[in-house]
């Protein structure tokens, strides 16, 4: 079960920022559902997966929500 992280109201960077801390605590291969409604946070999502190689699992919206699924590399 992936834990859900809601950052709703906040901006970038902090959505990023706060992803990186939980993640950082992880586990490899623990998963996680990241909501957001920073219009910037989906290509900030992508680059941020690409860079540290974590896997991005998908990414829906729903209504002004942004969800990002991901995986701990």
């Amino acid at each position: 079960m992936a834990t859900r992280l809601d950052f709703k109201g906040m901006n970038c960077p902090m959505p990023i920022m706060k992803t990186a801390m939980a993640v950082k605590k992880a586990a490899s291969g623990d998963q996680f559902e990241i909501v957001c409604d920073d219009p910037g946070f989906e290509p900030d999502i992508t680059a941020w997966c690409n860079e540290t190689k974590n896997v991005l699992n998908g990414i829906r919206k729903e209504g002004k929500d942004i969800i990002a699924t991901i995986t701990k590399a």
